[in-house]
């Protein structure tokens, strides 16, 4: 049976109730409240000790179990579909490096890493680390390509540590094991020696078995046995990610007690196939791993046409459902506005903001953009919904004394806002033309209707 979803009464009972404010928060029940949000941790309560600790870290323990990995978290998901609640620690993205690259390239595609960034919705997007694979099987082929590793990856990355031998991971952890990376990879015939290094090192380990779930089984129990914490499951180089539902299925409902671990997928295991579309298979295999409950990809591409949808697709799941994206409401500057400069209307659903505002800084247009607080939704919505009034348009205009920074009193609102043009004209005064309807003929509107 599914673990009931907790409210914040069912936490409450089990802190001291006096509102000491000691843990950041005004109440006791404010705590319980975030805690749920997982936006304070256990540890931050004073007053939690002993029994009644070790009870409350079981009753608020998601199914999935939550990994600390290098700079990163990963895992700690409790539902299998993302409506019924958030996915909170998104999928990590490593990009893969290994020991026969020449110097230059590894260096090259390490420093790509440390430097990413795209800018998505007011959200910057990295990529979260580097796994260096043992390609050559030589020891100290792959001690040398982990040395340059250590001394140019940022250490704001994570790093993979990928080998079947123990020697060459153990050599490995000799030189870089303070930086806690993860351990690749615990099998059937090397469970025990890649266990004492997770265990001497206090790093996180993979259990590997090839779409075999009671071998993965056996390996993740002898692992727990042994002592060691922090178990990533890799499932094998199957693309039919019906294993990964499954387990997250099985694990959330209940069923499953072993495998409540996050899942590492490797799309890029597709280079071993002979397909000749390998790149682009690579992008599609990592978009439904995503999809699918990964909690962690290898890939091999690097190009921006392959990493964006990825990306993008990883943006989207990872947010809360519960909450659109929303920018803060207010007057914006675009580019160097005047008195006799236009004004334009837009909500503050962080996409239409970010498309108008990019639409008219690519058009050259210098103007003032009034963002209205329309609880984060689009224009259309927001306008059926009442979000989006001439009321709030109106009022809107006096907190920002628009009134005070342009001599001509004329706005451009959203096509999908005209019907409320004429209310908006009769309470401002003010003259309300309708642009287009959507903000890439912003440009070309304004260079016909307002030009002098």
């Amino acid at each position: 049976m599914a673990k009931k979803k907790l409210g914040p009464l069912a936490i409450y009972k089990f802190l001291p109730k006096i509102n000491c404010k000691k843990c950041g928060e005004k109440t006791c029940m404010a705590f319980s409240s975030q805690l749920i949000e997982k936006k304070v941790k256990l540890s931050q309560c004073p007053h939690l000790k002993g029994d009644k600790l070790k009870e409350l870290e079981e009753l608020i323990s998601p199914p999935i179990k939550e990994i600390e990995w290098g700079t990163s978290i990963i895992g700690g998901d409790e539902v299998v579909y993302r409506h019924e609640s958030t996915f909170f620690n998104e999928t990590s993205i490593i990009i893969d490096v290994h020991d026969e690259m020449e110097e230059l390239e590894l260096i090259n595609r390490i420093e790509y890493v440390n430097d990413f960034a795209f800018e998505r919705i007011g959200i910057i997007l990295k990529l979260q680390g580097i796994s260096v694979r043992n390609k050559s099987g030589d020891v100290e082929k792959f001690k040398k390509c982990v040395e340059i590793v250590s001394k140019t990856c940022s250490a704001s990355k994570n790093i993979i540590l990928c080998s079947w031998n123990s020697d060459a991971l153990k050599g490995a952890l000799e030189i870089i094991g303070n930086r806690k990376p993860l351990i690749y990879a615990a099998t059937k015939d090397n469970w025990g020696e890649i266990g004492k290094l997770a265990i001497q090192y206090k790093c996180p380990v993979v259990a590997f078995a090839d779409n075999d779930m009671n071998e993965l089984k056996s390996i993740v129990g002898v692992l727990i046995e042994m002592g060691v914490k922090d178990i990533i499951i890799d499932p094998g180089s199957s693309f039919v990610t019906d294993t990964y539902t499954n387990v997250r299925r099985s694990v959330v409902k209940g069923d499953e007690k072993i495998l409540n671990c996050p899942i590492l997928g490797i799309p890029m295991s597709i280079y071993i196939e002979s397909d000749e579309n390998a790149e682009l298979s690579e992008v599609l295999y990592a978009s439904m791993m995503i999809a699918k409950y990964a909690d962690m990809i290898i890939i091999r591409n690097m190009e921006m046409w392959a990493l964006i949808p990825i990306l993008t697709m990883r943006q989207n799941i990872y947010t809360d459902p519960r909450k659109p994206v929303a920018v803060e409401p207010g007057l914006k500057v675009i580019g160097s506005p005047n008195k006799s400069s236009p004004v334009i209307m837009t909500t503050n659903f962080a996409l239409t903001y970010y498309t108008v505002a990019s639409d008219l800084e690519s058009a050259k247009v210098d103007c003032y953009l009034l963002v209205i607080d329309t609880d984060g939704i689009s224009v259309e919505a927001a306008v059926a919904g009442r979000q989006l009034s001439a009321p709030k348009v109106q009022k809107a205009i006096e907190d920002t004394e628009l009134e005070n920074k342009v001599d001509n009193k004329a706005m451009i609102i959203p096509g999908l806002s005209a019907r409320i043009s004429g209310e908006l004209e009769d309470l401002s005064k003010w003259n309300v033309m309708i642009g287009p309807k959507d903000s890439s003929g912003l440009g070309k509107y304004i260079e016909e209707k307002c030009s002098a």
